[in-house]
């Protein structure tokens, strides 16, 4: 089915993908952009290449629409470990191992798979493999992520976000020493063409930019504070590793420990406004155990 649409006046400025969003209410906003991404989408009979094209007055809009693939995904009695609760969000605490939402190689036992279980209403943009997620954390990386329970809520944090006013600080351990006690590193990722699960620092792709302070030094560790200006995929470990430093217990990136689950980073602090009542928000989640532990049983220097 294609559809078409002109753009009039209440509708100059807008971006394409929340133009079609309106126009498709029970489409979720990775369908839009996928649509787009296969040239689904053309504008004035050219092939519309971003989501994030400005409309203006007259754009003759054809759309050819291909239905998204229905998904159940269904509520689990999973524990999760709630820092914060109102009527437009709710602060997790996410333990390692929990993958954030359904996807071709997890089905279910899935951070959205608990949320639908415990929170009543969930925001419906991203929608039903997605609900409610404004942000992403690896399925091995513990500590704190934001969950919008209603879409007014969820376009507020993800402009924050997008805008970097959200602040978002993680602690590792890192293999060795780092050169410098802090900086800034800031490059260009992409999925490596050697390994498609893996990103990799290349001369061309989606800029990256990570604040770095090393917080205590080790005999063979270093403790490292992360501050991520971009929220790029498994960025801070493939930064990690472009330092020479990758991040401990990182089978992808670095060297995988027996002692250890998964790699030893934590989402440990976030900040933002709350989008209703514009309060300045602020959490910390204190370090697991196994990663307290590990911390112990080092030499500092």
């Amino acid at each position: 089915m294609i559809n078409e649409f002109v753009v009039d006046e209440n509708n100059v400025g807008k971006r394409l993908d929340i133009f079609l969003l309106e126009k498709y209410p029970d489409c979720s906003r990775s369908h839009i952009k996928n649509l787009i991404e296969k040239n689904k989408v053309y504008i004035n009979d050219k092939s519309a290449v971003k989501a994030g094209i400005t409309l203006k007055k007259n754009y003759v809009i054809h759309v050819e629409m291909i239905e998204p693939q229905k998904v159940s995904t269904q509520a689990e009695d999973i524990p999760l470990d709630i820092v914060y609760q109102d009527d437009d969000l709710v602060v997790i605490n996410k333990q390692q191992g929990l993958v954030v939402h359904p996807c071709s190689s997890t089905k279910s036992g899935t951070l959205v798979n608990a949320l639908l279980y415990q929170i009543k209403d969930l925001s419906g943009i991203n929608g039903e493999l997605r609900p409610g997620i404004v942000h992403r954390l690896d399925k091995d990386t513990s500590g704190l992520i934001v969950v919008a329970k209603n879409d007014k809520a969820h376009i507020s944090l993800a402009q924050q976000i997008k805008e970097k006013s959200a602040k978002r600080q993680y602690l590792a351990v890192l293999e060795g020493n780092l050169k410098n006690d802090e900086g800034r590193i800031e490059t260009y990722l992409k999925r490596d063409p050697k390994d498609r699960k893996k990103y990799s620092v290349q001369n061309s792709g989606r800029i990256a930019i990570t604040d770095y302070k090393v917080l205590k030094r080790f005999e063979k560790y270093c403790l490292v504070e992360f501050s991520l200006l971009t929220g790029r995929t498994h960025q801070i470990r493939v930064h990690a590793k472009y330092l020479g430093h990758a991040v401990v217990g990182d089978k992808l990136y670095g060297k995988e420990i027996s002692s250890l689950k998964g790699q030893l980073l934590h989402a440990y602090k976030l900040t933002f406004k709350h989008p209703t009542t514009g309060e300045i928000m602020s959490f910390e989640a204190k370090l697991p155990n196994y990663f307290q532990d590990f911390l112990k049983n080092q030499k500092q220097i």
